[in-house]
């Protein structure tokens, strides 16, 4: 579950077809979603369970659905304000580590790291830290980021490579994954070396898992990240230190990108869109195609796009 007024939940054939029955009873107003197999509404809730199986209740009143409704009726559990107690792993002290810019064109890699424990979590869930793919604004993603590096007890760190250093990276290494890889291991011998700020300290590190192979990251850890536990997973910004440290490497990259906007008097955009590749025309043209790799990553098809080369030949994708 997330936010104040946004629920998730996961679903089975049978709840599902029990839920919807109890709408229907309840006199809910149903409605044709996306995606969905039903959709239902009142004054202050929205019901909408998906075909993916995912469960999602917003509005004021989702609370008391929850509890009055949906715990008792389908669940047949009680879940609400009792997450600690089903998970307690979600209070473990830990390091939570995520990237930002691997997908934007302009604007270089950070990667950040945030160090949590059980008063910290407790803390973030009543101020809204959630993954930065969920927040909608910069400003709030900035604000976000000052209450988690002003938290006490929070320890985190920032590295970013610059498009200069990343172009190099990714010549040298061969792949953005091991780019990230190294990254990720920076992070976590940085904040290792900080472990005597940490209290407790941690047990074990969470990333996203971004390669085929787990062992891509862990082959990267230097002598102190090999001390600790490291667990790569998928959708790993569910955690919530990996959510604080996309928080951290979004606002960062935000941050110097419009900082490498101001120096060439242009506004970069994010991504890898027609927009983007409109400005870097507009780059190139204004100030050299020589300077591209300042601003941008070369490995991008992008660049080729917008220095009217002729792009490489796309390589055949095999599952191992």
């Amino acid at each position: 579950m997330s936010g104040s007024s946004t629920f998730t939940y996961k679903l089975t054939e049978e709840q599902g077809t029990a839920l919807e029955a109890i709408l229907k009873r309840l006199n809910y107003q149903f409605r044709e979603v996306p995606h969905t197999r039903f959709a239902g509404a009142k004054e202050r809730v929205n019901i909408a369970w998906y075909n993916s199986g995912k469960l999602v209740i917003q509005g004021k009143d989702g609370k008391e659905f929850i509890e009055f409704v949906l715990e008792p009726e389908v669940l047949l559990e009680a879940r609400l304000g009792y997450e600690d107690v089903l998970n307690p792993e979600t209070l473990l002290p830990r390091i939570g580590v995520d990237e930002s810019g691997k997908g934007d064109f302009f604007g270089p890699l950070c990667i950040a790291g945030v160090y949590v424990n059980e008063d910290i979590v407790r803390e973030w869930k009543e101020v809204g830290i959630k993954d930065s793919k969920n927040i909608s604004s910069d400003k709030k993603m900035a604000d976000l980021s000052e209450i988690i590096r002003d938290t006490p007890g929070a320890v985190y760190d920032v590295v970013c490579i610059g498009n200069d250093a990343y172009n190099r990276l990714h010549k040298t290494m061969g792949s953005v994954n091991k780019v990230l890889a190294w990254g990720h291991a920076r992070v976590i011998e940085n904040l290792m070396g900080r472990r005597h700020q940490m209290n407790p300290e941690p047990v074990r590190a969470i990333s996203d898992q971004f390669a085929a192979s787990k062992a891509t990251v862990g082959k990267a850890l230097m002598s102190l990240g090999q001390e600790i536990e490291l667990i790569q997973r998928h959708k790993a910004e569910d955690d919530l230190a990996v959510a604080a440290a996309s928080i951290l490497a979004r606002n960062e990259f935000v941050t110097r990108l419009k900082t490498l906007g101001d120096q060439y008097d242009m506004e970069f955009p994010k991504g890898a869109s027609q927009k983007v590749e409109e400005v870097g025309r507009g780059f190139v043209s204004k100030v050299g195609a020589e300077r591209l790799p300042a601003v941008a990553k070369m490995h991008f098809r992008t660049s080729y796009r917008v220095r009217g080369l002729p792009e490489p030949a796309k390589k055949e994708w095999r599952k191992r």
